[in-house]
């Protein structure tokens, strides 16, 4: 069920600039619906196989965005119906999401910017490295920004310091990445208005709009 008046918070508070990607992963088809119908069309799922089942089920022009951490052997059941893939986190990853694809696909680049261990992502040295190797090139793979997730805490600064970091780093990035890198992703139910405070341009929220889990 819609939590209708947070999603109304959310959208009058972010800017034009900054799109709402709603996270619908373990939600039924139901809620997807509900909030289609409220004119949602931008929706994110973190496991391939309900990425899968849903984009089968749901209206053609959802927007698909592959949010989780994506098995290599999986890549390919992911690309043809992914509006974008956030999570590209490895150079392993992206040569096999460009692994026999005719259809350019969008992807993000997820860079390590939390403290914990267990969040996936190119540190800045290797993403500088990959970069300068040209090995982040393939004719229909489009990098289109970064995207990173905050150590999770209620200490506000150190969440901003880590977003700031990011944005910098996409600051840096951008004048030699081409026109199309123009998205940063960071920010979600818990920390969405400090991601946008610094500059995120998409947000990826769930539990503030369907609930608990």
């Amino acid at each position: 069920m819609i939590n209708l008046d947070a999603l109304r918070e959310i959208q009058g508070s972010i800017p034009d600039s900054v799109k709402l990607v709603a996270v619908s992963k373990t939600k039924p088809v139901e809620d997807i619906l509900e909030a289609y119908k409220l004119g949602i069309r931008d929706f994110g799922e973190n496991r391939v196989q309900e990425l899968v089942e849903k984009s089968a089920a749901l209206p053609s022009d959802i927007k698909w965005h592959a949010i989780g951490h994506i098995q290599r052997n999986k890549a390919k059941l992911v690309t043809p119906i992914s509006h974008l893939i956030h999570a590209v986190d490895s150079k392993r990853l992206f040569d096999s999401i460009a692994k026999n694809i005719e259809q350019t696909t969008d992807v993000l680049i997820q860079i390590h910017i939390a403290e914990e261990d267990s969040k996936h992502g190119f540190t800045i040295q290797e993403l500088h490295e990959a970069i300068n190797s040209e090995l982040l090139i393939h004719p229909h793979v489009r990098i289109r920004g970064l995207m990173g997730m905050a150590t999770f805490t209620d200490d506000y600064s150190r969440v901003a310091n880590e977003f700031r970091g990011l944005r910098e780093l996409f600051d840096e990035l951008r004048p030699t990445m081409g026109e199309d890198f123009d998205v940063l992703s960071m920010g979600m139910s818990g920390d969405w208005k400090i991601a946008v405070d610094e500059g995120s341009t998409l947000i990826r929220v769930g539990s503030a709009i369907f609930g608990s889990r």
